[in-house]
């Protein structure tokens, strides 16, 4: 007995040392089997097939994952029972083992690993599974070997996990491949599907390649033109040198463009140059019809330039605002009156409505935005200096194709002069009415004043009437006479007369100017200082016309005195020099706050309604049409603002003055 177990253990061991190297061929035969060239559905197959035949198995079943599900990829051995369900369900639970499944294998029953149920479903007594791992350390796949009959030998279990590793790698390596099979097919179909014109040289400007729309063009299959010189392929016509390229005009830059006319279409031709370590240098041309975009470009800036010139030649002021109300465009009008491009654009246009007309515009604004026109809107806008003026407003919505609106197009007329002379032509009829008015009331009033005085006169005459009497009579007397001359004042002041030149003595015309504003001046508490050159020359005018200006002079005075909200103090001097007469008329009022501007038609600082802007104007014309200056200034010692006119002796009249005195 002893003697035999010697040769016992050498024969078991010869049997293991066999079945080892049978193992280790079959391996070594099933790696070099296991190409990745060979495809996945095919691998797998084999796979399964070699698995199988190494352990001598009933079945091996492949599970590969696949994002977050898992398929059955390959089985060997009988499974033609199987429906679809039993082969999810299977897949389903190799998935949920190949994460608990870390390293080496799993063994056991059928009904504990995969469940009574399934296995009973299979026909399967015992399993076991070998993970196949990915690069990232997830699970690939599941490698299911059912009813091996045996416990695997720790040598068949290093076979298996080393089987299941390379085939986890082989598996990795065709998917790969597959990717980048798809990937260069795409890239051949999509560089075939460009409609441009592409090709490319290696550096002796031989064809590499051309796309299927450049091969079309020019009537030959795409292996025909490998190989040749780009030169001989008469692209687009154009003439080559031989051994050049048409299309490079700058090889000393990696890319260049340039535009190319040929059989009336016109190309953008680029030229990308590639220089890739190890690898030859190529140059890419990419030939581009830009015909009908630069059609499209030119009529568009033909009409873009058109509309510009429309839109800042306009005297109109335009601007396009977005559905928020900001300024997103304005026109050059709007920068010629004194806007700035940042003191516009951005900004919302309700900030330079004056407060007044602000609710009005924003109504208007809410109406356009609902898609409604609006016109005629005259509303107050602030301009850039600070002052309001009158605009009339149109506002219109702009929509796009579908309808919505997208911004609102406001067209702005500056009507500020027109309201300014509808108001001043207004006033001006008024005051032409209350001349009338005033010629008629005196007329009225003359009849009653001359009866008053014939009667007082004949009282005054009656010896029966007392003394005490008369001299209440004389008094009456003196007042009805004292407003007869008023009544003639303003029948000479509304009276409209043609201009005449007359002798005209200047103290006696000042004197019976400020009788048609004594009441006023003395009701309100301002004093009147007259310091009149008692030798003062005469001047030739038209008394009518120099009252009206003295008369305006006086009103000024006067509100600028009532504005001060001090005590008034008006004066009027006379004097002559350097044959002019001057006339001076001071106040201690407000002053005038933009002199250079005081006798500009329509310009006026009272409040609206207060006044026209044309008194002084006309004055300023009635005294240039008499030859004289007139000026204004502010004083220069206190308050108030002095005006001066000067008027011109005739030579004769002084004479005449100076002859007058003799006698």
């Amino acid at each position: 007995m002893r003697a035999l177990k010697p040769i016992r253990e050498v024969r078991v061991r010869s049997r293991l040392n066999g079945s080892f190297e049978r193992l280790l061929a079959q391996l070594s035969a099933s790696t070099l089997e296991l190409n990745p060239s060979l495809g996945k559905t095919e691998l797998v197959r084999r796979l399964t097939a070699r698995t199988t035949e190494m352990l001598g198995a009933r079945t091996c079943v492949l599970a590969l994952r696949h994002g977050s599900d898992w398929e059955i990829a390959a089985i060997s051995g009988p499974a033609h029972r199987w429906g679809r369900a039993v082969q999810r369900r299977l897949a389903s639970i190799l998935g949920e083992q190949a994460a608990p499944l870390a390293v080496g294998l799993r063994s056991g029953t059928s009904a504990m690993i995969l469940g009574r149920e399934l296995a009973e479903s299979l026909g399967w007594r015992q399993v076991v599974l070998a993970r196949l791992k990915g690069s990232e350390d997830r699970p690939l796949g599941v490698l299911c070997v059912a009813d091996v009959g045996r416990d695997l030998s720790p040598v068949e279990s290093q076979i298996l996990e080393a089987l299941a590793s390379h085939a986890a790698v082989a598996i990795e390596n065709v998917r790969l491949f597959s990717r980048v099979e798809l990937s260069r097919r795409r890239w051949v179909e999509d560089f075939d599907a460009i409609t441009d014109l592409i090709v490319v040289h290696d550096s002796a400007n031989k064809v590499l390649r051309l796309n299927r729309t450049l091969a079309e063009a020019l009537g030959i299959r795409l292996t025909e033109a490998i190989g040749q010189q780009i030169g001989k392929l008469e692209i687009l016509k154009e003439p080559a040198e031989p051994g050049h390229c048409p299309f490079c005009r700058n090889l000393s830059v990696e890319h260049e463009e340039f535009i190319l006319t040929a059989d009336a279409r016109t190309y953008l031709v680029s030229a990308s140059r590639i220089k890739s370590n190890g690898d030859e240098a190529r140059t890419v041309h990419v030939l581009k019809d830009i015909t009908d975009r630069r059609e499209a470009e030119r009529r568009y800036r033909r009409e873009r330039d058109f509309n510009h010139n429309i839109l800042n030649n306009t005297h109109s002021m335009i601007l396009v605002l977005d559905v928020a109300g900001h300024i997103a465009y304005a026109n050059r009008r709007c920068f010629q009156v004194g806007y700035g491009e940042e003191n516009l654009v951005g900004r919302p246009f309700s900030s330079l409505v004056a407060s007044a007309s602000r609710s009005s515009f924003l109504r208007a604004l809410e109406k356009a935005l609902a898609g409604a026109a609006v016109d005629n809107l005259e509303i107050s806008v602030v301009r850039r200096d600070g002052v309001a003026g009158q605009f009339s407003l149109s506002l219109s919505p702009m929509k796009e194709d579908q309808g919505e609106i997208t911004s609102v197009v406001v067209v702005m007329t500056d009507v500020t002069d027109a309201a300014s002379l509808q108001a001043k032509l207004v006033h001006t009829e008024k005051m032409a009415a209350l001349g009338q008015l005033v010629s008629g009331v005196a007329h009225e009033v003359n009849n009653p004043l001359a009866a008053i005085v014939g009667f007082t006169d004949l009282l005054l005459e009656n010896p029966e009437v007392p003394d005490d009497a008369k001299r209440e009579l004389a008094v009456i007397l003196q007042e009805a006479q004292r407003t007869r001359v008023i009544v003639q004042n303003l029948l000479r002041f509304a009276r409209q007369m043609p201009a005449q030149r007359e002798p005209v003595q200047i103290n006696t015309l000042l004197q019976r100017t400020l009788k048609l504003r004594a009441y006023d001046f003395s009701n309100h508490g301002i004093e009147l200082f007259e310091n009149y050159d008692k030798d003062l020359p005469l001047t030739t005018a038209d008394p009518h016309q120099l009252q009206q200006v003295f008369l305006n002079i006086l009103n000024n005075a006067y509100d600028a005195v009532q504005e001060a909200k001090r005590p008034g103090r008006i004066e009027l001097t006379t004097s002559h020099r350097d044959g002019h007469v001057e006339i001076a008329i001071s106040d201690n009022g407000t002053g005038i706050s933009q002199p250079e501007r005081i006798f500009d038609p329509f310009f006026t600082t009272k409040e609206v309604g207060k006044g026209t802007g044309l008194g002084l104007s006309i004055c300023y014309g009635i005294v240039q049409a008499h030859g004289g200056e007139i000026s204004a200034h502010n004083n220069s010692a206190g308050a108030g603002c002095t005006f001066v006119v000067q008027l011109p002796i005739a030579p004769k009249l002084a004479e005449l003055a100076a002859t007058e005195a003799v006698l």
